[in-house]
């Protein structure tokens, strides 16, 4: 496999960005597959996934943002336990991440009626450990 990066992400992600795009890959792939399981069916599905780095170097990440995009015959509950299985249980970048850095997953949901939900699902911080939200 071949993964062209770029240093300042000109060109190619760079490989901090090449990072949260792991991270927003290997939730997504559980939640998709959690859902399908469910028998949830979200027509629109995507990961955004941002966050904040110190100023001096190595710059490393201290809190990260995932959100959870969807939009389709899903069932606020389902997503929202889909999301919390991935995130403390299945993705493994998750858990290194949140070995380091504050990682916050939640969603935005539009269900088939229009109607929106909003969550935090859950925050992890450094050792894995749930925190408040």
């Amino acid at each position: 496999m071949s993964l062209p990066m770029d240093s300042d992400g000109l060109e190619a992600p760079s490989p901090i960005e090449g990072l949260l795009a792991s991270l927003a890959g290997c939730t997504a792939v559980d939640v998709a597959s959690i859902l399908r399981k469910k028998r949830q069916s979200a027509v629109e599905y995507e990961v955004v996934v941002d966050g904040d780095r110190l100023e001096e170097h190595p710059r490393v990440f201290t809190a990260i943002r995932v959100e959870h995009r969807v939009r389709g015959a899903v069932e606020p509950e389902a997503l929202r336990r889909s999301i919390e299985l991935s995130a403390t249980t299945y993705c493994p970048v998750s858990a290194m991440l949140s070995a380091v850095a504050r990682v916050e997953h939640r969603y935005r949901l539009v269900d088939q009626s229009g109607e929106e939900h909003e969550a935090v699902v859950t925050v992890l911080g450094p050792g894995g450990r749930r925190l408040p939200a």
